[in-house]
């Protein structure tokens, strides 16, 4: 939930106690150095595994002199992050650090610098460093929407340079505005290259996460249909309009598909879950577990998020610029359609339904993340409106600061795998047939109507193929796969 988390000053001089700007200095500040100083500063305040850090500890620094001389050794502040956390890559996997926070703001609200096509990247079949692309879809006026590509075409190569694991981030995700995208037919894992090319300019894109909100007739049945790829707050109205549309419809079941979100919000989480229901108001949604710093110095109420029956949402400056009941269809019942990209808040919807009602998803094995965020920014308390934020950079950080579980404690750290820690189907998307999104000619939406109508699972060859996905598009954004929550003074 982007919560409201009030830093009193008792708490606020308990973080900075053993290192502050009154201390004598004998060295003149850097850039550099006032970033390392707010990196180290955010961390020791709000970073989960503070404590399990020796140079995050309180009394790590006797002055400010020290702490720059420290943490010159470093070559950027990119590297100062890095070394502060705990066992990158195995037990924290997903802070980070931005060089400009207006960019990772816009991109928690769907606004990116992109070309408009969504894909994955996949290894070769038959090789161990040829990388191919497919695309999953298209977002709406994006350059990529103004030519002739669709959801299930294939590429590999960019301005004629077969992709590989050692060159696709700089040809894809570097400092190019334009590229060539060179096409090519599938041919059972192991593309061959046809003659399409299509050249394809970033521009400022932003992405309506409801891409898809309708009512499928099927049988005697009406379901409910929402591909939904963002949790971004800035589209709540529209999602509880797509939930009136439904509850107007008379809808007997729904699906949510989830397969392209990483994530996003909490309170939006929180907003869905109660638009699914509504039977629960006022009951616990999810618990959060932040450091002892932060525990010791914050009411333990408001680590709890409920469900709802109402959006109320503020902007920077408190002032409320939506507020509206939540359209929500007391269901007992719904369908997740999930892979390897659902990560954060769509897992933790499911986790929190599932203490509460019959929760089935198809698909593949969500990433595990149950952790959460914040932004904190280089002011005197953290946030983007503190005094004197720091005008000479635009670094922000996102460390982990939170778990996150339902209302029976639980959570699934290696993520939900369908049939096996949770009722499912599993099944894998076919990358050289994925069908449209929204019709039956996509395999995942087809099983779960299947699912939904017979109870049956079916009989289905599931090649798993996405397992052996090594990135995509969305991950090369600023939020990336978040979670995240709000903190103001």
């Amino acid at each position: 939930m982007k919560k409201n988390i009030t830093l009193t000053l008792l708490l606020f001089v308990f973080f900075i106690s053993s290192c502050s700007k009154g201390d004598e200095n004998t060295i003149d500040p850097t850039v550099n150095d006032d970033v390392n100083y707010f990196i180290w500063k955010g961390l020791n305040a709000y970073y989960f595994w503070q404590k399990d850090v020796p140079d995050l500890a309180n009394d790590r620094f006797s002055n400010f002199s020290e702490l720059y001389s420290y943490f010159r050794k470093y070559s950027s502040p990119e590297s100062t992050f890095e070394s502060l956390l705990y066992q990158k890559g195995t037990i924290d996997r997903f802070s980070w650090i931005v060089d400009d926070y207006e960019a990772l703001e816009n991109s928690f609200q769907g606004i990116n610098l992109s070309t408009g096509m969504e894909f994955g990247l996949k290894r070769y079949t038959n090789s161990n460093t040829n990388i191919f692309g497919y695309v999953r879809y298209v977002v709406p006026n994006s350059d990529a929407a103004t030519k002739p590509i669709t959801r299930g075409m294939i590429f590999n190569s960019v301005n004629g340079t077969q992709l590989t694991d050692s060159n696709y981030r700089s040809l894809l995700f570097g400092n190019n505005t334009s590229f060539e995208v060179g096409f090519a037919d599938y041919n059972n894992g192991n593309p061959i290259s046809n003659a399409n090319t299509i050249v394809l300019t970033k521009t400022q894109v932003s992405e309506n996460p409801i891409a898809i909100a309708k009512v499928i007739n099927e049988g005697n049945k009406k379901i409910g249909y929402l591909l939904y790829n963002q949790f971004a707050s800035s589209y709540d109205g529209q999602l509880n309009a797509a939930f009136n549309t439904f509850k107007s419809s008379g809808i007997d079941h729904l699906i949510i598909d989830l397969r392209y979100n990483g994530g996003g919000s909490v309170r939006t989480a929180t907003y869905l879950g109660s638009m699914i229901t509504g039977q629960f108001t006022g009951q616990l949604y999810s618990k959060e577990v932040w450091n002892d710093k932060v525990r010791a110095a914050v009411n333990a109420d408001r680590f709890l998020n409920y469900f709802t029956n109402e959006i109320k949402n503020s902007d920077s400056n408190g002032n409320v610029i939506l507020q509206e009941p939540i359209n929500s269809l007391n269901l007992s019942e719904v369908y997740f359609i999930t892979s390897g990209s659902s990560a954060s808040a769509s897992e933790l919807v499911i986790n929190s339904l599932r203490a509460y009602i019959d929760v089935k998803i198809v698909g593949t094995t969500t990433v595990g993340k149950q952790q959460g965020s914040v932004t904190l920014y280089d002011s005197e308390d953290l946030t983007k409106n503190g005094a004197n934020l720091n005008s000479e950079h635009k670094y922000a950080i996102q460390p982990i600061v939170l778990e996150i579980s339902n209302k029976n404690n639980q959570n699934e750290p290696n993520g939900f795998n369908p049939g096996v820690n949770i009722p499912g189907v599993s099944i894998a998307e076919n990358y050289g047939n994925l069908g449209a999104l929204g019709e039956k000619s996509d395999p995942l939406l087809d099983r779960t109507l299947t699912y939904i109508l017979t109870g049956s699972k079916g009989v289905f060859k599931s090649e798993n193929q996405e397992f052996s996905e090594i990135y995509n598009s969305k991950l090369a954004l600023p939020s990336s796969n978040n979670m995240y929550v709000n903190l103001k003074r």
